[in-house]
């Protein structure tokens, strides 16, 4: 079994490449192509933590993924990331562990911002402004990864923590030394400020109400993804023109459609809206409603795989 550490991830990632696996991995999922079970949670109370298990196999494919992931917020406090993890391929013709990609958390952190872009750039959006909501690693890869499909010129962050959002601006200014990156003062400032929209936080209550949003905006609402969690007010769901999901049964019960339930009848999955994207108002609002799927982590570890093979 070969073991891959993170400096080697990094090095063989091509964020144009991945954006356009994610983009196959939905396609497939919805196409029926593969075995994605539901996510197994694990939630350790006294650190406040939670672990998320995924997997996937793609019939006809070589591998299976085991995804591993966990969020452990006190790590802050001791100098440590937050996220930490891992992801197992094995042999979908012997069962035999192939690799061990030793990711620390990363490859989710990417695939998910990866996807969010991906949609931005399948629903043809042209915005010179992203919004975040979040001030975490998520919202850095989003700006990252949405730098990579959009000629973006302002970028407006929201977090809880001013001295967070601070850093990360700072971080995010630097990594794309041509955008400007400002703090806002509030959710309702970053929907102002931009319509296009990436929620990214752990929130248990709405941070957006229909009302703070212009016409035409679009959000990838990405943090919410285990029971209770809610990002958007039911409203901005129940009301959205174009409501996508990347999966139906998994976003009514991990995701934004969990207290929305019903719209869920109206939600589109996003993999098939790629293949065949249906007429809707533009002026209106869009929201995709993201939970992770174990598929898109089987994507992106046989992508890295592959390129760190000898």
């Amino acid at each position: 079994m070969k073991i891959v550490g993170l400096a080697e991830i990094r090095g063989a990632l091509d964020h144009a490449a991945v954006i356009d696996r994610m983009r196959d991995a939905l396609i497939a999922q919805a196409r029926g192509e593969c075995d994605t079970p539901m996510p197994m949670h694990l939630d350790i109370d006294n650190e406040r933590a939670e672990i998320h298990m995924k997997s996937s196999f793609r019939r006809g494919g070589k591998y299976f993924a085991l995804k591993i992931a966990g969020t452990f917020p006190g790590n802050v406090a001791r100098g440590l990331p937050t996220g930490n993890g891992l992801m197992l391929l094995g042999s979908a013709e012997t069962g035999a562990p192939v690799a061990l990609l030793a990711d620390e958390g990363y490859l989710t952190d990417l695939r998910t911002a990866a996807v969010a872009a991906m949609m931005a750039r399948e629903l043809g959006r042209r915005d010179a402004a992203l919004g975040i909501l979040g001030s975490g690693v998520q919202a850095r890869l989003e700006a990252r990864m949405h730098a990579e499909v959009l000629d973006l010129k302002e970028i407006w962050i929201w977090g809880r923590t001013p001295e967070r959002v601070e850093q990360c601006r700072q971080d995010v200014a630097a990594l794309l030394p041509g955008v400007r990156v400002f703090a806002a003062g509030s959710p309702g400032e970053v929907a102002r400020r931009a319509r296009l929209i990436v929620t990214a936080t752990a929130s248990r209550q709405p941070l957006l109400q229909f009302a703070d949003l212009q016409p035409g905006t679009h959000i990838s609402a990405v943090g919410a993804d285990a029971p209770g969690k809610q990002e958007l007010d039911r409203e901005i769901l129940g009301r959205a023109a174009l409501l996508l999901v990347d999966s139906r049964r998994q976003c009514e019960k991990l995701g934004e459609l969990q207290h929305a339930s019903a719209a869920s009848h109206r939600a589109v999955e996003a993999g098939a809206y790629c293949e065949s994207p249906p007429a809707w108002d533009r002026g209106g609002i869009s929201v995709c409603d993201f939970t992770g799927l174990g598929v898109e982590d089987l994507y992106i570890a046989e992508y890295c795989y592959e390129r760190s093979a000898p």
